[in-house]
């Protein structure tokens, strides 16, 4: 079974920026670009981290209602000084929370979700920058297609991982939700095809409605320890 890695999805040609890279231009670079956010890199295309709209937007909302009815932002001692920022090394979240070209979508999807991130910097063995990888891109694997789902779990799984005949198991995909049927030998084989289908690159759900002739998985009562 393959699964897609960070390296597949990830846009290449990034855009980024330097330390002493100017506001204005911070703000002309996203707008040039179409994008939300800019690496901002050392000397050696490092990743430090990031500048990002909120970044930008932090120095708006910082400043004087200009008609006097807002009572001040109320902000931390940490957001206070990067709203008064001027270049990319005062305006950047840092340090940069980065990912890795080998990294499957769980990995990935994990750390953004962990961490509230909305993107990750992709840098090589040396951390330098070679992509950058957005939420959007981790969510193309769900635009798979309903049969190439269905072919990877009868001929990758079954057939390949399990060493069963592809047909031992009816298996019907709609819109990434798997359904399972029929009945297979043991329990364990039962267990392991679920397990599996679950990792697949755009499987939304499994609905297990398989059933097995014998149940080969022993479960001892919590606290009893085998003799020996």
């Amino acid at each position: 079974m393959r699964h897609r890695t960070v390296g597949e999805l990830m846009t290449t040609g990034v855009v980024r920026a330097r330390p002493d890279t100017p506001f204005k231009e911070l703000a002309r670079l996203l707008e040039r670009n179409d994008v939300t956010a800019v690496p901002v890199v050392d000397d050696e295309d490092r990743p430090l981290g990031v500048v990002s709209e909120a970044d930008l937007l932090r120095h708006a909302a910082a400043g004087e209602d200009p008609v006097g009815l807002l009572p001040p932002a109320r902000m931390s001692p940490r957001d206070r000084a990067r709203s008064t920022a001027v270049d990319g090394r005062g305006l950047m979240t840092s340090p940069a929370v980065c990912a890795r070209p080998e990294w499957t979508v769980v990995e990935a999807a994990r750390l953004m979700d962990g961490r509230r991130l909305k993107r990750l910097p992709v840098v090589d063995e040396a951390g330098r920058l070679i992509g950058i990888v957005s939420r959007g891109d981790l969510l193309r694997v769900y635009l798979r297609q309903d049969r190439a789902i269905r072919e990877e779990i009868r001929h990758d799984l079954l057939q390949r991982t399990l060493s069963l005949w592809p047909d031992a198991v009816g298996v019907r995909v709609e819109d990434g939700r798997v359904t399972l049927s029929g009945t297979l030998e043991r329990r364990s084989q039962q267990q392991a095809l679920v397990r599996l289908c679950r990792g697949v690159d755009g499987v939304v759900s499994v609905d297990d409605r398989l059933g097995h002739r014998v149940d080969d998985i022993v479960v001892r009562p919590a606290g009893q320890v085998s003799g020996g």
